[in-house]
């Protein structure tokens, strides 16, 4: 009798042993269960997302988007691989224009300020310069600027290293910004985009850079700052790199050796914006993007790319510069934003609305005289 009761007593348990094992193995296949210590977890957007404002509507659609595409078990479930965003810099990321694009007042500075090289500028590189220069003053548009400055940031910055060229874009960046207190070129960083890409990266998205200026501008602009974003991960316009000594000689048929080193090249190859950006993703990243930041309609091939025909769940959102207080906004642009916003359903960004600050502490606008 003893025997018995005992080998009752051990089938009772390897029951309910066994009923255990069955509750947590549909548990953990529904996704409720316990996780191993290498499953990843949802970071919440309240952890990185402070300097926006608690009735955002944006910020809740971004917090809204990332929860369903990290959670195991929710139908909407993204795998780490193909978390990918791209951000636009001008305008998304970094101030725009003070008072144009930060590679235009480079090249203002390189061909009309350098003592260094003034004497050395062509015709060409001064008259790009001054029509940036006339814009900056009155507004004025010239048709084709955009490739004509590319293709000046090449020729007047030709046969530096990238070192050299990067120290350069370093130096540069020491330099105040003239509509703002308290603020240098190179920190004109939007803190709120910042926390953004910070979040996405805690929640393992891989995070790329894809930008209308010169790559090697970005990533100078990128270094040392508070974007942790590492070179391979910034995508921009190009211009051709070269050997010192290999003169007109084809890359086919010339070989590197030990004592030569990587010059720019002075010839300008591509733009990277509109449907350029859309064409350089696929050759860069090989995968489609799920999430888009952008500002402009230079980013909206790549908004649709990113939103049309994904077979994950995807977003593009896209900044309106409607603070004139703060920030060097334009009513009138930002008003054209929102409504292409409704056409094709990305998500507008307010920089008055959403953000609680754009630069920080310490760091103001100046106004102009009425």
């Amino acid at each position: 009798m003893k025997q018995e009761k005992q080998i009752n007593t051990w089938r009772g348990v390897a029951v309910t042993a066994l009923c255990l094992l069955l509750v947590v193995s549909i548990l953990y296949a529904l996704g409720v269960g316990w996780k191993k210590a290498d499953d990843p977890v949802v970071v919440p957007g309240d952890e990185y997302l402070t300097l926006w404002t608690a009735d955002s509507v944006a910020r809740a659609e971004l917090v809204a988007y990332v929860e369903a595409v990290t959670e195991l078990g929710s139908p909407e479930y993204i795998p780490v691989e193909n978390r990918i965003a791209v951000f636009d810099l001008d305008g998304t990321l970094f101030c725009e224009t003070d008072p144009n694009y930060f590679d235009y007042t480079l090249l203002v500075h390189r061909v009309l300020e350098d003592p260094d090289y003034i004497d050395k500028a062509s015709d060409f590189e001064r008259e790009t310069a001054l029509k940036i220069v006339e814009q900056n003053e009155t507004g004025a548009s010239f048709e084709g600027l955009e490739v004509d400055h590319g293709r000046c940031i090449a020729s007047s910055f030709a046969g530096m290293t990238v070192e050299q060229f990067n120290a350069y874009i370093q130096n540069f960046k020491k330099l105040p910004m003239p509509s703002y207190k308290g603020m240098l070129r190179g920190e004109g960083w939007y803190r709120p985009m910042l926390e953004v890409v910070n979040y996405l990266q805690a929640n393992d998205f891989t995070v790329y850079v894809v930008s209308g200026t010169d790559r090697f501008i970005v990533r100078g602009i990128v270094d040392n700052s508070p974007l942790n974003i590492p070179p391979r991960q910034i995508i921009g316009s190009d211009e051709t790199l070269v050997a010192p000594d290999q003169g007109d000689t084809d890359g086919l048929n010339y070989v590197f050796d030990e004592n030569d080193q990587l010059v720019l090249g002075g010839e300008f190859l591509i733009k990277n914006l509109k449907m350029n950006k859309v064409t350089v993703i696929q050759q860069e990243i090989g995968v489609k993007p799920v999430l888009s930041f952008g500002n402009s309609t230079g980013d909206a091939s790549m908004a649709e790319y990113v939103t049309s025909n994904n077979p994950y769940k995807s977003l593009a959102f896209m900044l309106c510069c409607d603070d004139t207080v703060r920030e060097n906004g334009n009513e009138a642009k930002a008003d054209k934003m929102y409504s292409l916003c409704e056409q094709f359903n990305w998500v507008p960004v307010s920089m008055k609305n959403d953000w609680t600050t754009i630069y920080g502490a310490g760091v103001s606008r100046v106004q102009s005289a009425p």
